[in-house]
């Protein structure tokens, strides 16, 4: 015997590696499986593992001192994570607790290298002996270090091969479209394998009418309020338990709306390797997160009309670009607001996306492009009021639309009338169900003995909560038969169709909402490029259509400035041109009136004020003198002005700065003068120049705060 031997109890010669100071410490014993299913049918490889008590006591450790770790039965060993015996291992090995760790083979330990190299190291660190079925090995000694890392990485080689094997027969299978799957809600299968659709006809009925519905308000989320409004549930096939099979209704969510419309299944679509795991995305001690969804074209196995199908392959595409429409990023479905086409117009100078902003509590919208103003605090690029743009689309969709009016004028009463019989099909069948429920809940009852009151007691109670229930369902379904929309007599077809045939009356009724306009614009028009032809009224148009068509418009929109419209030059020619002809400036405006000069805003036709402003401003008519005015008595304090003064010295409208007055944000004193109330408004030079800094900004800008945060100028400090 050497000298670095030792007997043990039964006789034995202990190896040399194992000292007093590892058997003063714990005996650890490894018991790991894969899965459940091996632990319930592989009962003997457990049995090995936990043999290994009694080769830790030959070994030399006390029975006290030999502990069992088997909390990983069931759990793959390719990563630590979830591994919480594997776990509590390293860590009384860490702690200095262990002298001795045992498994029936390094791979139950660990299959990754990683983890495997890990333990190796805290071990050789606190000097602890790992043993298996062929000897006992110190992690600290280099050549059984060497050892165990060819065992691990061995450990970690087998399962790479078996995964790659399973995997290669799973995706041969796949390929053949024989690989069973989790079938989603809808579907059935057969007890030959066969998929077919659910063989319950009210379940059916359900998924044909998600997928209509989501054709018309084009959102999970409308789709979802339908569902919830009309109190219609999904049905779930149980997939587990004693159960599974039957047939359950659970409460639509939006979760259960999102798969169902990205599943290519609903299209007699065979596919596999749809939602494949990203490393990158997969959260600690959860395996089934990470995953991410391909594109049908980029997933490994797409094989098309393999599987009964609710809807074709394009209404599948459809839905899809729809719901990636509607990510905040895109255009987005239709939504409230009175602008035409919110979410259709871009900018023509950035190429950004253009929105609507409203004031006046929603009845005045503009579209604004502030992408850049919003990310970098850069100007706005472009801005201006929604109305002459929705009219001029409104214009070209309706002449677009002109020769379809009969045939759109009948789809939208059959497919009124459509979804008025899919909702009247689903209460019945709601209605046939409760009644077969009753039954059963009748004959159960009818088939127990007299005599046992103790079951009949119960089969009578749920007899009475079948009838009621059926008594709450012919309620409601009286309650839907009073409220839903009644089908249209012939009368009111008749007159659906001629009102189709002056589309414009149609568009403007008032039974016509603006969502309504704004789908219909949808469906026609891709998107609006807008560029404004500088500071002029003169806005261009760029429509692209559905289909690669583009057409070009050229549209006018009002201004702020006479000066800023395109043809002011040529209006003051002429102006002036009239006034040296003798005409006085009533004259000269009804000529411009008639000759089609427009002013910029608030009004449709010139007066002779205009005029003789326009006249003066231009130098070409002398300004008439003035009355002395009341106000000129009033005593004043410094840096106090009228309002017809402060206009004047600044040069701006009167009815804005008295608008800005009367909202506060000047401040003011009134004086009784004459009989009238005269309000003195306080403006030194400050206040002036901040006045002139504000008017000098377009309009939109005075309601936006700027991108630092800020408020308005403080005027009335």
């Amino acid at each position: 015997m050497t000298s670095g031997s030792a007997l043990v109890p039964n006789g034995q010669t202990l190896p040399e590696k194992i000292c007093g100071q590892h058997r003063d410490r714990q005996a650890i014993v490894y018991v790991r499986q894969s899965t459940l299913q091996q632990v319930e049918r592989n009962q003997e490889s457990t049995r090995l593992q936990y043999a290994l008590v009694d080769r830790a006591f030959a070994l030399g450790w006390s029975r006290q001192a030999i502990v069992v770790v088997d909390d990983d039965l069931g759990r793959s060993g390719a990563s630590i994570e979830g591994r919480l015996g594997f776990q509590r291992l390293v860590a009384e090995v860490g702690l200095g607790r262990v002298g001795l760790v045992l498994g029936v083979e390094m791979s139950r330990l660990a299959r990754s290298c990683r983890d495997w190299h890990q333990l190796l190291e805290i071990c050789a660190l606190f000097d602890t002996l790992i043993a298996d079925a062929d000897g006992v090995y110190d992690p600290a000694n280099f050549n059984d270090r060497l050892l165990l890392g060819l065992k691990g990485t061995m450990s970690e080689a087998e399962l790479h091969i078996i995964k790659a094997r399973m995997l290669e027969g799973r995706r041969a299978k796949a390929r053949r479209g024989e690989l069973a799957k989790n079938l989603p809600m809808g579907y059935a299968r057969r007890p030959s394998g066969e998929v077919i659709l659910d063989p319950d006809e009210q379940a059916q009925g359900v998924i044909r009418l998600v997928f209509d519905l989501f054709e018309r308000p084009r959102t999970v989320g409308a789709v979802l309020t339908y569902l919830t409004a009309h109190d219609i549930q999904m049905p779930v096939r149980r997939k587990d338990g004693p159960t599974r099979g039957d047939l359950e209704w659970h409460r639509p969510n939006r979760a259960s709306l999102h798969n169902l419309f990205n599943k290519p299944i609903y299209a007699g679509v065979y596919a596999w390797g749809t939602r494949p795991i990203d490393r990158r995305r997969q959260k600690p001690g959860r395996p089934g997160t990470g995953r991410r969804s391909k594109a049908p074209e980029d997933v490994e196995v797409f094989l098309p009309d393999r599987l009964p199908a609710y809807i074709s392959w394009d209404q599948f595409e459809r839905i899809q670009a729809q719901i990636r429409a509607n990510q905040p990023s895109e255009k987005g479905p239709v939504r409230a607001g009175s602008a035409l086409l919110s979410g259709l117009v871009i900018c023509g100078e950035c190429g950004l996306r253009m929105h609507a902003v409203y004031s006046h509590n929603g009845q005045a919208a503009r579209y604004i492009c502030n992408g850049m103003r919003s990310s970098y605090g850069d100007p706005i690029c472009q801005s201006l009021k929604a109305a002459p743009v929705d009219a001029e689309v409104s214009r070209i969709v309706l002449q677009a639309l002109e020769p379809a009016a009969i045939e759109i004028s009948l789809a939208v009463a059959s497919d009124l009338d459509a979804e008025r019989i899919a909702l009247d099909r689903q209460w019945q069948q709601r209605l046939e169900r409760a009644q077969i429920e009753v039954d059963r809940a009748r004959r159960c009852y009818a088939s127990v003995e007299p005599e046992n009151r103790l079951v009949a007691r119960t089969l009578e109670k749920d007899w009475e909560a079948a009838l009621a229930a059926q008594a709450r369902l012919m309620v409601d379904y009286g309650r839907f038969q009073r409220e839903r929309l009644q089908a249209p007599s012939r009368a009111e077809l008749a007159a659906i169709r001629n009102l189709a045939q002056d589309l414009p009356a149609l568009w403007q009724a008032a039974t016509t909402t603006q969502r309504e306009r704004q789908e219909i614009v949808r469906l026609l028009l891709e998107r609006v490029i807008i560029k404004l032809v500088g500071d002029t009224e003169q806005v261009d148009l760029t429509c692209h259509w559905h289909g690669g068509n583009r057409t070009t418009h050229s549209i006018v929109r009002p201004v702020a400035r006479i000066t800023a419209l395109s043809s002011y030059p040529a209006l003051v020619a002429r102006m002036a041109e009239l006034y040296q002809a003798g005409h006085n400036t009533g004259q000269i405006a009804d000529i411009l009136n008639a000759e089609g000069h427009r002013p910029p805003k608030r009004r449709d036709t010139y007066t002779a004020e205009m005029v003789r402003h326009r006249l003066v401003a231009a130098g070409i008519a002398e300004r008439k003198p003035r009355k002395p005015k009341m106000t000129a008595t009033i005593a004043r304090e410094p840096d106090e002005w009228t309002i017809r003064e402060l206009a004047e010295h600044i040069g701006m409208p009167q009815p804005t700065l008295y608008y800005w007055v009367q909202t506060g944000r000047l401040r003011h004193r009134p004086i009784e003068m004459g009989g009238r109330i005269v309000k003195l408004v306080r403006a030194d030079a400050a206040t002036i120049a901040d006045l002139r800094a504000t008017r000098a900004r377009p309009t939109y800008m005075n309601r936006l705060p700027p991108p630092d945060g800020g408020g308005l100028p403080n005027l009335t400090s």
